[in-house]
């Protein structure tokens, strides 16, 4: 059984960290309506859920996936690239706690989970304004006991490289290839990003369905033409804090 762990949005949302979009206004009351059906779009995909409450004072709390990397043999717990952020991971622990041992990244390493993708016993790691090489390193020495390799990918233009690149399953990689160096995917099929949408890139893909942005119609059906079942979920108001469906949650089997 997959489960999620997700935290509810606060009405601070719209105060949270802005690196590469113009700050504007948040419709609270409509991203909590859209945090509800992503919720339940989990639900759907069979995942059982564990539900955090919205953390006063840390907008970007909702933001759970930067706090670790959850693997099947471990987690490792995170130091985020941004220092107002670092105390939302007590809470995040707790809620690991029942399913995984933990192992953390320590000072003066940094990385966010948004930076970190698994493609089965590969991981690859951004090198963003978030994770730096230390942190890398760190994480490189953590996983290779439990027979994982760590291959770096330069981030240029955004936030994180989940942001630019997501692995799809098998040898497909859904990329836009302005914002990220895809040389070190060339073992793998890339799916482009329509030019017009250029944050389609930041899909969740759950048991072989593929949550994507209902604002990217134009990549779905090019991730759909390649073969993959698309769900689209409406998630506007989160993009405008900076973040995309995999921020959202914590995925993982229990």
């Amino acid at each position: 059984m997959n489960r999620a762990i997700v935290r509810q949005p606060g009405a601070e949302l719209a105060q949270g960290e802005r690196s590469f979009l113009d700050r504007e206004p948040i419709d609270f009351e409509l991203a909590t309506r859209q945090h509800a059906a992503y919720c339940q779009a989990l639900s759907s995909l069979g995942c059982e859920l564990s539900v955090l409450p919205a953390l006063n004072g840390f907008p970007d709390a909702p933001f759970v996936e930067d706090m670790a990397i959850v693997l099947p043999e471990v987690a490792v717990l995170t130091r985020t690239g941004a220092e107002s952020r670092r105390a939302e991971l007590p809470t995040v622990r707790e809620a690991l706690e029942p399913f995984r041992d933990f192992v953390s990244i320590e000072a003066p390493g940094t990385l966010d989970g948004g930076d970190v993708f698994r493609a089965d016993t590969t991981l690859f790691v951004g090198q963003s304004d978030r994770t730096n090489h230390a942190g890398l390193k760190q994480l490189a020495h953590l996983v290779l006991p439990f027979g994982y390799r760590v291959k770096a990918v330069e981030v240029v233009e955004c936030l994180h490289l989940r942001t630019g690149c997501s692995w799809l399953g098998g040898d497909h990689m859904l990329i836009n290839p302005n914002w990220i160096n895809s040389a070190r995917l060339d073992e793998y099929e890339t799916i482009e990003v329509d030019p017009s949408e250029p944050f389609a890139a930041t899909v969740l893909v759950i048991d072989g369905t593929v949550l994507m942005s209902s604002a990217c119609p134009k990549t779905v059906e090019r991730v759909r033409s390649a073969g993959f079942d698309v769900t689209c979920l409406d998630i506007s108001e989160f993009e405008k804090a900076e973040a995309g469906l995999t921020c959202l949650s914590l995925v993982f089997d229990s």
